[in-house]
């Protein structure tokens, strides 16, 4: 019991003052007012009787007095609870004074009703204390005793030093817990603005709905807890709201549910005619049918907050945050939403006109390949021309290779169109977006062909000033053809087959690997089988190029293509020349057809380009001397052939007879309409039995 306990205040000053400068150790020890309001109790009853023990404190902000009852602890009053001015008390006249008050209990009635049950629990005394510091007033402490002469004047005078120094520590506990909680408003205000920054974030680098959800749930959990959120926009043709995407912080994730909601029935819709913010409590949300807020009742949730959307373009939908919690969202949450609406909704607008431009995109595309569709021909190959037979078979073999990495080698005779293909390939490969690098060995001294090939250092030989990057490093993630690859001198050959096995090489002059990823062509007009007999070819590098081979018809073998190809070359030749040809004889383009083209389609443009430049009114005019009808072996079996050949050319001979009125010389005879010398032309028409008809 209390009365029990010694009288601190009888003992010597020394013995007293070594005690008060224990307790005030003791009381300073703690930094928060809960653990100082717990030991001053304790630690005081060593330097002051008291059976009862009240603290007073004053608070600012609201300048009222708050009662914190410390002993006895089984007080009914609450701790820190407010006091009337009635009943502030002896406490008002101490606080406006500054004077330590003792009151006896049995004369003073003026106590205030908040105090009475110290007289009611048998107290005869009791002293009334200013708490006050260098810097402010703390409130009042308040001693009680059952014993009414207890507290006289030498006694008053050291509780008034005891009080002194539980001033400083209750002052110092209250300016810890205003910097503990200012501390933690500023970790609020932190992660509100961090939050902000997210968003700002979230405006540039989300361009989808799930994820952009996904993210802005993510930053809003660290300052407005939730268990769900949800983005709703107007649905334009229904005239409600769509919910477009779903997000639970659980394993179930992100859902896009895609339901309307009705704008009447459901709390997303209300807010969003109302134009504010709306929070949703338990009591509201069961006003709402079941089928109006699906989602909410299968998530049990208790509490929503849905704020509207709003950019300059208008109202775009409502963001809806959602707890099982039902008190979740205070004020400070809602506030924060509110302040976030406007980033968000520039982030779902951005959503938005990034999912339109997709769309667009798509089907744009869709209509791009549509459109080709319908223009090409029948193998996409728009630079080359003819539908013959052997044609048509090459075409095929390029249109199933080129979707491959697989190196393919041309063969075939020289002009027969072996580079076009290689760029067919690669046109309708998945490296078209990259480089077509081209190499024609047999254009290159052999000195250059390596550096040329792969590179070099500067320094790496005599005039390497600077260094160069070589035609495999240039075609990298591209295409590289290598035209005429038999005439690649055999030391080079190694370092070729090593960079299409390996994908590896160096520099002339170079140490340091480089890897390169390039698909190659290659194309020959030789035989490699006999060079690789006569040991000029390397067979490893034979089978490595030989991957897919495809051999190129000549333009004899293709005759059926030769009428197309006449006129695309009429058409190029003729208009820098601004001639207006429009006609080519029938006995013309059959001695072009029959004719041997050892130069094939190259020889065949060349022929072309000379008649145009030879022909001066609207008929092509073909130097006949120049083709050549067999072939310079002597074909056997070409005996049809070469009879369709010389009637097409004595007919032509005829023609040119009658039109010049039987003169053969001069520069209307008919030497000059066929292109050819007055000799050649008698030497033909011996030849042919053709004798000049007369007019």
């Amino acid at each position: 019991m209390l009365l029990d306990l010694p009288k601190p205040l009888g003992l010597d000053a020394l013995s007293r003052y070594e005690a008060l400068l224990r307790v005030s150790r003791a009381i300073a020890c703690h930094t928060s007012v809960a653990e100082l309001l717990r030991a001053i109790s304790d630690q005081l009853h060593v330097v002051v009787p008291f059976d009862y023990l009240m603290l007073i404190l004053h608070d600012a902000p609201t300048d009222e007095m708050r009662l914190v009852v410390l002993e006895p602890a089984d007080t009914p009053f609450a701790p820190f609870v407010p006091m009337p001015l009635s009943d502030w008390g002896p406490a008002r006249s101490v606080w406006e004074t500054q004077r330590t008050l003792v009151v006896p209990l049995q004369t003073e009635l003026l106590l205030g009703t908040s105090l009475d049950f110290l007289r009611g629990h048998g107290a005869q005394a009791t002293c009334w204390l200013p708490l006050t510091t260098a810097h402010r007033q703390v409130g009042v402490l308040t001693f009680g005793s059952r014993h009414a002469d207890q507290y006289a004047a030498d006694a008053v005078a050291f509780m008034e030093q005891v009080a002194a120094h539980v001033a400083i520590a209750v002052d110092n506990a209250i300016n810890f817990d205003d910097a503990q909680r200012l501390q933690g408003e500023l970790r609020e205000e932190r992660n509100r603005l961090r939050l902000l920054l997210d968003m700002n974030n979230l405006l540039v680098s989300r361009l989808d709905y799930p994820e952009l959800l996904q993210a802005l749930s993510e930053s809003l959990q660290r300052v407005v807890k939730h268990d769900s959120a949800s983005i709703a926009l107007v649905d334009r043709d229904s005239r409600q709201l769509r919910l477009q995407a779903l997000t639970y912080n659980d394993a179930r994730g992100v859902l896009e549910p895609d339901m309307l909601l009705s704008l009447d029935g459901s709390p997303a819709g209300v807010a969003f005619q109302a134009g504010v913010a709306t929070l949703f409590r338990k009591a509201d949300l069961d006003r709402f049918a079941a089928e109006d807020a699906p989602t909410l009742r299968s998530a049990g949730s208790q509490s929503v907050c849905c704020v509207p959307l709003v950019t300059r373009r208008g109202s775009l939908g409502t963001l809806n945050v959602a707890s099982v919690d039902p008190e979740a969202f205070p004020p400070a949450d809602v506030e924060l939403l509110k302040q976030i609406s406007s980033q968000i909704a520039i982030a779902v607008e951005n959503a938005l006109a990034y999912q339109e431009i997709t769309g667009l995109k798509d089907q744009l595309a869709g209509e791009k390949q549509y459109l080709e569709d319908e223009i090409r021909l029948e193998h996409d190959f728009s630079d080359i021309i003819g539908d013959s037979p052997a044609l048509k078979r090459v075409l095929q073999a390029v249109e199933s290779v080129a979707p491959t990495e697989a190196t393919v080698l041309l063969r075939g005779e020289t002009g027969t169109g072996k580079e076009m293909l290689a760029r067919a390939i690669h046109n309708l490969s998945p490296r078209r977006e990259r480089t077509f690098v081209r190499l024609s060995i047999a254009a290159l001294p052999v000195g250059l062909i390596e550096s040329e090939l792969f590179g070099y250092e500067k320094g790496a030989f005599t005039g390497a000033a600077t260094a160069k990057i070589g035609r495999l490093e240039l075609a990298n993630r591209g295409t590289l053809f290598l035209d005429e690859v038999g005439d690649i001198p055999p030391d080079v050959q190694p370092k070729l087959l090593r960079a299409l096995q390996e994908r590896e090489f160096e520099r002339l002059g170079s140490t340091r690997t480089q890897r390169v990823d390039v698909r190659v062509i290659a194309a020959t007009n030789r035989d490699l089988e006999q060079m690789i007999v006569d040991g000029l070819f390397r067979q490893d590098l034979y089978y490595r190029l030989n991957v897919f081979p495809i051999q190129v018809p000549a333009l004899r073998d293709r005759p059926e293509d030769i009428p197309a190809l006449v006129h695309h070359f009429l058409d190029k030749f003729a208009r820098p020349l601004k001639r207006h040809i429009t006609t080519i004889p029938a006995a013309t383009m059959g001695a072009l057809q029959h004719s041997f083209w050892p130069g094939n389609i190259r020889e065949l443009a060349n022929v072309v380009e000379r008649a145009v430049i030879l022909s001066s009114g609207p008929e092509l005019r073909v130097p006949l001397a120049d083709l050549q009808p067999t072939s310079p072996r002597g074909a056997a079996g070409s005996s049809a052939a070469t009879g369709q050949l010389r009637n097409a050319e004595r007919e032509l001979i005829f023609r040119a007879l009658r039109e010049s009125r039987g003169v053969i010389g001069g520069p209307e005879g008919a030497a000059a309409k066929l292109g050819v010398k007055r000799t050649t032309l008698q030497s033909k028409m011996r030849k042919l039995g053709v004798t000049r008809p007369s007019f």
